[in-house]
């Protein structure tokens, strides 16, 4: 159906001016239509159900009732919202309190009680029940439909209704598509000005990411508004409900948990400290704080309350009037009471004093009416959807009905109405609020499918309002890309963005992982040093550098992590480290080195740490160690890889789940200094046989995975000597039906064919390939032999080489997929399109992404 007209205001007041008592949906609405009176007049004229039967302004009566109930019970307070909501909203769509009892599932012990105090508490849903229009007066009812069947229980036997729509259709206006949330906010700015805010409403999804970003530009701008942030959203309220739940958290608490706390104080700390426990922070911003966490449950909330805001320099005058409504201002401080409490104001919208002043900010889920002259809709995505009360009692063909009425009207709101949407969101398509399917005949999967207009961010542009003019600055090029900002890339180019934009707190895996490694490049450089110190020195050392960041209570467990760290890697470079440097040029060093500095002592090992940075393949890194000519290794403290996941995690079309490409850079960038070389790769996970080693069973070798590259093609390989010889050491039947055929014979038949590109082991053993392997083999062995068995472990065989192994064509592949890489990151830095949250490879691994928080994954598509 298409978009229904709503009446005009002015005609539709004409239209019910004769009457004595108007009764309108909502308050917006019954305000407008008060603003059209011509004369003056006694009582009431257009009114909602509700604020007549209330004879006052509607007020939130869960709330209400809520704080009335536990004031009388000693039920949960979970329990009791959960009773609250059920009794209420049955009542309104049944027009009876008791309905709510007759549904088993719902009337529970609490909710009967629930039920029986709310008959005597004067609610808004109590004054209907009891209140009835006299029908000596001309009533006129403005939308019926959209009126629950509490608040048609009002309306006397005689009425006359009037409709809210027209047999008209609606020409909604065209949407402005913009890329980002941000350009639309900047849209806003050119055009909302402190001096035409009262002309001004903006309607937004009051959850989304648009509220928070339009109060803060208006903020910062100076521009005033109303019906934004309410009691909950208050900085200071939010600071000391998280002040209170780090009272309770003990000695795990960080330095990054005490941030909101610390930014209503002005202050803030370093970066570095934020993941570090904040007992072992020594800072006098917060000193307060854990002398408030060790004597919290000595204090009652509201002497609590007090010391936030002495400490903020602020009152919080109506934080404590709602301590004292909710009966707890001078209770005890418990773990339990702050859940309650934080329950309580994430449960309620808490009144607050605001000057109705300004811009007004309408939430597109609670309106269906805004008397603004101009109005802006932001968004206008899927969020604006109401999710239908799964209730029994609820009708959900006619509760839709009325979702649908009022996006209707509010889509007409406003002499002048401005749709500003996004068509992407994180890189996917934004879905238009579902309404919209009912209300647009036409097929459309996003806005720009509809009539609508780009507003895209042009290089060098002039215009004003819509356009914004980037500023003029030429982006700094990215020339080489390490392996690890290549696996963020891949995997989540707006992650890794955000990776390069924002300092990174110190962590407690890297500290660790980055004391070994100065350990095992230091002992390279001097085990005689080592050979001479006593090996609980050393740990006490790396104990008291990791100490902000672990419980004195993992000390034990932590000092026998660290002796058998150490002892593996002392044992693996005496038995079989490098044995000389002489084919390396010297190097100026890389960093600090806590053990360097410990025992004040240079390294000037041209093996370790060994940097390298090559702009002709855009890659750079920091090898660990130098064994040989042809072979480097990499130290690992986390859990060991198999080689083939290795090559599987590089791989690049398409890109794995966990992409990681380490191996290959390095060797890409290796096989330049050792050109047509086989070259070997070894990552050394020193703390896999820890078990082991624990039961006296270590092997060294368990700790180790090493991959190869060939500096020839697959192909080349599978008809090479070496291929041959790789299948005498296979499975019995493949080792006897090669031994039989011979290499000669071997290199003859691999000669002919071309082995598949699949890696896929069904699809080797379907290929044409295999068919014709196979009849070759057969043909030219004895029928001693099972080879056609024989054949098929060979193809296994083969495809394992492949899948564990880099060839060159690996490598090309991959020095073309970096140079593809860098060219895409280089067009978006320079504006050409956003950095998507979606990698290569689609949705990328959160596992992986370490700046969560600002993906804003939840407004995904799927």
């Amino acid at each position: 159906m298409p978009i229904r007209r709503t009446k005009d205001l002015d005609s539709l007041y004409d239209e019910v001016a004769g009457y004595d008592l108007v009764v309108v949906p909502d308050a917006p609405f019954a305000s407008a239509l008060d603003r059209r009176l011509d004369r003056p007049r006694f009582g009431s004229f257009a009114v909602t159900p509700r604020r007549l039967a209330a004879g006052r302004r509607e007020q939130a009566e869960d709330r209400l009732a809520f704080l009335e109930i536990i004031d009388r019970s000693d039920h949960d307070w979970r329990a009791v919202a959960h009773a609250v909501g059920n009794a209420l909203q049955c009542w309104e769509h049944r027009g009876s309190l008791d309905a709510i009892l007759e549904y088993d599932g719902y009337s529970d012990g609490t909710t009967r009680d629930v039920v029986e105090m709310m008959r005597t508490i004067r609610t808004t849903s109590k004054r209907l029940t009891e209140t009835v229009i006299d029908d000596d007066r001309s009533i006129a009812v403005v939308g019926y439909d959209q009126l629950t069947e509490l608040e048609r229980s009002i309306l006397p036997e005689t009425f006359d209704r009037v409709e809210l729509f027209t047999d008209g259709e609606f020409e909604y206006p065209r949407f402005h598509v913009f890329e980002s949330a941000t350009d639309i906010v900047s849209a806003l700015l050119d055009t909302i000005t402190d001096r035409n805010a009262e002309r001004v409403a903006v309607v937004l999804d009051g959850g989304s990411r648009y509220s928070s970003l339009v109060e803060s530009a208006f903020e910062a701008a100076g521009i005033p508004f109303y019906g934004g942030p309410g009691f909950i959203d208050d900085p200071h309220h939010r600071a000391f409900i998280r002040l209170l739940r780090i009272g309770f958290r003990g000695t795990e608490t960080t330095v990054g948990d005490c941030r909101p706390i610390l930014a209503g104080m002005g202050s803030d700390v370093s970066i570095d400290d934020h993941q570090k426990r904040l007992d072992a922070v020594e800072r006098p911003e917060l000193e307060w704080i854990r002398e408030f966490r060790l004597s919290v449950e000595e204090r009652t909330f509201s002497e609590a309350l007090g010391t936030y805001a002495r400490k903020a320099g602020v009152e919080l005058a109506r934080f404590d009037e709602e301590l004292r409504t909710l009966g707890i201002a001078d209770e005890p401080v418990t773990s339990g009471g702050v859940d309650r409490l934080s329950y309580y104001v994430q449960t309620y919208e808490v009144p607050v004093d605001r000057d109705n002043e300004g811009v007004l900010l309408a939430d597109a889920k609670s309106s269906a009416y805004v008397d603004r002259p101009v109005v802006f809709h932001l968004g206008m995505g899927r969020e604006w959807t109401h999710s239908a009360p799964q209730r029994p009692w609820v009708d959900t063909e006619a509760q839709f009905e009325r979702y649908v009425g009022n996006f209707q009207r509010l889509l007409q709101s406003g002499d002048r109405q401005y749709y500003l949407v996004q068509d992407t969101a994180g890189g996917d398509p934004v879905t238009p609020c579902l309404y919209f399917g009912d209300l647009i005949d036409e097929e459309f999967e996003r806005f720009s499918d509809l009539e609508s207009v780009q507003h895209r961010r042009r290089p060098r542009s002039t215009g004003v309002g819509f356009d914004r003019r980037p500023p003029d600055v030429d982006p700094e090029t990215v020339e080489t890309i390490s392996q690890s900002g290549l696996n963020s890339y891949v995997n989540s180019p707006r992650d890794y963005l955000f990776g390069n934009l924002l300092d990174a707190p110190d962590q407690e895996r890297f500290v660790e992982g980055n004391l070994f490694h100065d350990f095992a490049e230091f002992y390279v450089d001097h085990p005689d040093v080592i050979a001479d110190t006593d090996i609980g020195e050393l740990i006490d050392a790396m104990l008291e550098e990791a100490k902000p960041f672990v419980s004195s209570a993992d000390e034990t467990l932590r000092r026998r992590k660290y002796r058998i760290g150490l002892g593996l890697i002392t044992e693996y470079l005496d038995d079989d480290g490098p044995e000389s440097d002489a084919f390396l040029t010297g190097t100026s060093g890389w960093g600090d080195n806590f053990f360097a500095v410990y025992f004040d002592e240079a390294i000037d090992s041209p093996l370790t740490e060994r940097w390298f940075e090559d702009h002709g393949l855009g890659v750079k890194g920091k090898i660990d160690l130098v064994k040989a000519p042809d072979h480097l290794l990499d130290y690992k403290s986390g859990g060991k890889k198999r080689t083939s996941q290795i090559v599987k995690r590089a791989a690049i079309d398409p890109p794995a789940d966990t992409p990681n490409f380490q191996a290959a850079l390095y060797l890409t960038y290796y096989r330049t200094v050792q050109p047509n070389e086989q070259l070997e790769f070894t990552f050394f996970h020193f703390l896999e046989p820890m078990d082991d080693v624990i039961a006296g069973e270590a092997d060294l070798g368990d700790a180790l995975t090493t991959v190869t590259y060939y500096p020839f093609t697959f192909d080349e390989y599978v008809g090479s000597r070496d291929a041959y010889e790789t299948l005498l050491d296979g499975y019995n039947d493949c080792r006897e039906t090669f031994d039989d055929l011979g290499y000669s014979a071997y290199c003859d038949v691999m000669g002919q064919l071309t082995f598949p590109e699949t890696t896929d082991r069904n699809e080797l053993r379907a290929s044409e390939f295999a068919e014709e392997f196979t009849a070759a083999i057969d043909g030219g062995t004895s029928d001693d032999v099972d080879a056609e068995k024989g054949a098929d472990q060979a193809i296994r065989e083969l495809n394992g080489v492949r899948k564990r192994t880099f060839f060159r064509e690996d490598l090309d592949a991959f020095e073309t997929f970096v140079d593809e890489r860098l060219e895409e990151l280089n067009d978006r830095r320079a504006g050409e399109e956003r950095f998507p949250v979606d990698g290569l490879a689609g949705e990328p691994n959160y596992r992986r992404v370490d700046n969560r928080d600002l993906l804003l994954a939840e407004e995904r598509d799927d």
